[in-house]
C-alpha cells in the first residue's frame, strides 16, 4: 500500500467538510416536516453518508444496501443485483441514496428503479463524487459533492482493492501512471 505522501490530493480535508455541510443544509431546507429515509450503498458511501446526515438538521431514518454489479473488471455489463436490500419500510417516504462515486450510472439508475418499487414518496440521488463523462446511462443526480473529471480516485470512502477508504481527503492513487494510460479500472 503507498504512502499517503505517495498520493496526489484532489480534495482535502477542509474543503470535503464545507461542502458536506452545504449539501446537509440544503436537504435540511427542502425536506422539513417530510418523511426522510437516508439509504447509502455499501461500502463506499459510509463515510460520505455519516458525516452528511450528521449535518442534516431534521429527523430521519437511515438504512444501507449493498449490490453487486457483473462485468470485466474494467467496465460494468449494467447488470446489477442487490446482496442487501432495504430493512425499512419506505411506503410513503422520501428517500435520499447516496453513493460514493457515480460514473456510468448504472447502479443508481438500477436502484431508483427498486426504491420506486418500494413505493417511496419521492427518490433522488447524492454523490460525492461525480463522472460525468464516464456516464452510460441517463441518471440525474440532485445533490452532487464534486465534479472531476478524471483518475482513479481513493479516500473518503473510495478504495483500492478495500485500502485507502480511511483517508481523510481524496487522492489520485497513481497521477503518474494515469498519465502513461496505466490505471487500475475506473468504477
Amino acid at each position: 500500500m503507498k504512502t499517503i505522501d505517495e498520493l496526489q490530493l484532489v480534495l482535502d480535508e477542509e474543503k470535503i467538510k464545507s461542502r458536506v455541510s452545504e449539501i446537509g443544509a440544503s436537504i435540511t431546507r427542502e425536506y422539513e416536516d417530510k418523511d426522510l429515509v437516508i439509504i447509502g450503498i455499501l461500502k463506499g458511501a459510509f463515510i460520505f453518508m455519516a458525516d452528511l446526515v450528521r449535518k442534516i438538521d431534521l429527523p430521519l431514518e437511515t438504512d444501507f444496501v449493498r449490490l453487486q454489479s457483473y462485468g470485466s473488471s474494467t467496465e460494468s455489463a449494467g447488470q446489477v443485483t442487490i446482496t442487501k436490500d432495504v430493512e425499512l419500510p419506505l411506503r410513503n417516504k422520501h428517500v435520499i441514496i447516496v453513493e460514493d462515486i457515480v460514473d456510468t450510472g448504472y447502479t443508481l439508475k438500477y436502484l431508483k428503479e427498486v426504491m420506486s418499487l418500494h413505493q417511496a414518496a419521492s427518490v433522488k440521488i447524492c454523490c460525492l463524487i461525480d463522472k460525468k463523462e464516464r456516464r452510460k446511462v441517463d441518471v440525474d443526480v440532485d445533490y452532487v459533492g464534486f465534479e472531476i473529471e478524471r483518475g482513479f480516485l481513493v479516500g473518503y470512502g473510495l478504495d483500492y482493492d478495500e485500502q485507502y477508504r480511511q483517508l481523510p481527503g481524496i487522492y489520485h492513487l497513481n497521477p503518474r501512471y494515469e498519465a502513461k494510460g496505466f490505471m487500475p479500472s475506473e468504477r
